[in-house]
């Protein structure tokens, strides 16, 4: 019988298969400096070796370009092969024809990184890509193009998507970063998750489906094109499966002469304000993982994310929060989060011993019991690597091979030699190490702060003036999250009380009436729609009512984005409906308008003492010091309510502290401020707060990992 092995004797037998590993995959000719790239129904083909890959997403722009090479080391140490990233469109050519590869944007930076690591890239340009990013990627210009339909088989749409494809395509060509060039990208994407929307664009679908995949290839790369969940991708380009168990749900490549490729395992799940993070074990991914590789002959899985990161400024999709899959392998901060790196890490390096077997063998089903059974891979040399399977819900034993094996509920074991147990999915060696935030800065002296409260504009002083409600995006363009809706009102009595009703299809309402806030609401992920009920007083003459129209973020998902509404679309007092009155509009903030995050823009603004009474709209600044040392630094906004904030100028993102989940928590309270965005003293931070909250409960803390304790943990 085969037992578990020891604490000491597992870890010792973990360095040695990792070393193995290393030293196989050198073995194999493992060169990542350049190479053709076809494939066959078996895996990638890279300069003639076929190639069984590990992947992780990291997103440039959810970080900065000070941590793409710490970020990428520490996936490399974790046995990744390929490091996957999608393109931005909006953040490239935020305006049509202007493009910004500066900074964060700098893809080709990110990418050579990559290469001088050894490492290969996938590139999903898309340039759809969802993403839970901001519309999806897409620029919202493209919205102002006559007659476009996204997605779709619409010319408007297709000249637009064809331009930047070429675009980024033509850069990477430049830079001889395709694998054909001698350099990193080994694959490319077009499209994303088209099959989720296909069907709602009838017949203008399948074809815009056949000109995409017949778009990208024409464009010469050198390397395959692969579409995810679209199981019609158009050969040559390969279909791909997206999801937590392609294990199970991958009904396989549509052609025999493709490979099984995963380019989503998703670590975890992306949180929204108001939600609880979604906790995927290091177990569950391993196990599907491994399925994945014997049941379907996967031969490339990457990890959405491997790093998630931060959305940065007003980046983050409808109802995101700030930080993006922050329970993956490498957490926000780029910090390893246990035991996911390390079993992960040791996954790989048994799947690397598998590997002549994997990729050169014949595949055999051999049943074991109910509900197990072993995937034997033999080559005609007669190496054998065998993973067997416990799909059960409890422990054990089975006989494979005249050898008794014992398989935990839900695991699965490999044998690189079909004899030795080198990995368990379910026997994880690594404790949970614990994420500690220490505060090393209170903002609790009132008087380094100073304030500005926001103008509330009345209708006499916009300029832009409609008689009914307009939709919201079509008037900001996205330039801002906000957007004033005011009119004048004269009730029929002095000092009347009356019912202010206001329907709203964007994310938070504020109202005002005669410049003092009477009332908010918001909506939630999963509600289109929201009303505000308030109860107001009217004095006699003139009154004026504004109303703050707020988005959190523009959604990316779904068909017909170009047609989405946004902003007030009812309005009625005591029953009357307002919605076809004279209405003014004012576009943004006037702190936003006069870049008061940035210094210059700070110095132009009449602030003021703090007031300890806090009202709504409220800007606030002070200065700090950068703490000492290298360790990442977050800003703990609990005390605040809902709003931005700014360090330096740099965008930290959205922070809805108020927004509760549940259990009565905020989904999010630490905010990430890189270090290259500090100075060594006087760092501006600036911080725009929509409703009450209290800035002298601000704190800065140091972000650290305490020791990781390894045990023998065959049931953690």
């Amino acid at each position: 019988m085969v037992k578990p092995e020891s604490g000491v004797i597992r870890l010792l037998w973990i360095s040695v298969l990792v070393l193995i590993a290393a030293l196989f995959d050198g073995v194999l000719g493992d060169n990542r400096s350049s190479g053709n790239v076809t494939y066959d129904g078996r895996s990638l083909i890279i300069n003639g070796e076929h190639k069984l890959l590990f992947s992780g997403s990291i997103h440039y722009p959810r970080s900065t370009p000070e941590m793409w090479p710490s970020l990428i080391a520490k996936a490399k140490a974790g046995g990744l092969d390929v490091i996957e990233t999608y393109v931005f469109w909006n953040i490239h050519e935020p305006q049509q024809g202007m493009y910004d590869f500066s900074g964060g944007r700098d893809i080709v930076r990110f990418l050579k990184e990559v290469q001088a690591q050894g490492l290969y890239a996938c590139l999903r340009i898309g340039p759809f890509i969802e993403a839970e990013w901001n519309y999806g990627g897409l620029p919202f210009w493209l919205r102002d193009i006559p007659g476009i339909v996204y997605r779709s088989d619409n010319e408007p749409f297709k000249v637009r998507m064809k331009n930047f494809t070429t675009k980024i395509v033509n850069m990477m060509m430049l830079e001889g970063l395709y694998a054909s060039e001698g350099g990193p990208i080994i694959l490319s994407q077009i499209e994303n998750e088209y099959s989720m929307v296909e069907k709602f664009f009838n017949e203008k679908g399948p074809p815009y489906v056949k000109w995409a995949a017949n778009m990208a290839v024409s464009l010469q790369t050198g390397v395959p094109w692969i579409m995810c969940k679209q199981n019609d991708a158009p050969d040559p380009t390969i279909n791909t499966c997206n999801g937590f168990k392609c294990g199970e749900t991958f009904t396989g490549p549509n052609s025999p002469n493709k490979p099984s490729i995963w380019t989503e395992n998703w670590t975890t799940y992306y949180q929204v304000y108001g939600g609880e993070p979604y906790i995927r074990s290091a177990e569950d991914i391993a196990f599907h993982v491994a399925l994945f590789i014997a049941a379907k002959k996967g031969a490339f899985v990457n990890y959405y994310m491997y790093h998630g990161g931060t959305n940065f400024g007003r980046s983050a999709g409808a109802h995101m929060i700030t930080g993006y899959y922050d329970q993956a392998p490498l957490d926000e901060y780029g910090l390893i989060r246990e035991p996911k790196w390390s079993h992960l890490k040791e996954l790989h390096a048994s799947v690397k011993l598998c590997t002549k077997p994997l990729l050169y063998g014949t595949k055999s089903n051999i049943s074991l019991g109910i509900r197990q059974n072993a995937f034997v891979f033999k080559t005609k040399s007669r190496e054998c690597a065998a993973f067997l399977v416990n799909r059960g819900v409890k422990d054990v034993s089975v006989l494979f091979q005249n050898v008794t094996y014992e398989l935990p509920s839900y695991s699965i074991s490999i044998l690189p030699d079909c004899k030795t147990v080198a990995f368990n999915t379910k026997r994880v060696s690594v404790q949970y190490n614990t994420r500690t935030m220490k505060a090393v800065h209170k903002f609790d002296s009132s008087y380094k702060w100073q304030e500005f409260n926001e103008p509330i504009p009345n209708f006499d002083q916009t300029t832009l003036r409609e008689n009914k409600l307009l939709e919201q995006t079509g008037i900001t363009k996205d330039s801002s999250d906000y957007l004033w809706y005011t009119m004048r009102v004269e009730p029929d009595s002095p000092d009347s009380q009356q019912t202010l009703e206001v329907g709203s299809r964007a994310h938070v309402v504020h109202a005002f009436v005669n410049g003092v806030h009477a009332g908010s609401a918001h909506g939630a992920k999963n509600e289109s729609s929201f009303y505000l009920n308030n109860n107001i007083t009217l004095r006699r003459g003139t009154n004026n009512i504004s109303l703050l129209s707020v988005t959190v973020g523009l959604s990316g998902s779904g068909a017909y984005l170009e047609r989405r509404v946004l902003g007030l679309r009812r309005v009625k007092l005591r029953g009357k409906d307002y919605s076809m009155q004279p209405w003014g509009y004012k576009v943004g903030l006037s702190g936003e308008n006069s870049q008061i995050f940035l210094g210059s823009g700070s110095n132009d603004i009449q602030w003021s003492k703090l007031d300890t009474s806090s009202q709504p709209l409220t800007w606030y600044k002070t200065r700090f010091d950068a703490p000492p040392g290298d360790d990442p630094i977050a800003l703990n906004l609990g005390s605040m309510g809902k709003g931005a904030v700014w360090v330096n100028g740099w965008g930290i993102g959205r922070y809805w502290v108020s927004f509760l989940t549940r259990k009565g928590e905020p989904s999010q309270k630490w905010y990430h401020v890189p270090r290259s965005f500090l100075k060594p003293t006087g760092n501006l931070l600036v911080i725009f707060e929509e409703e009450t909250g209290n800035p002298v409960g601000i704190t800065l803390g140091v972000v650290s990992i305490t020791k990781t304790l390894f045990v023998d943990a065959q049931c953690t």
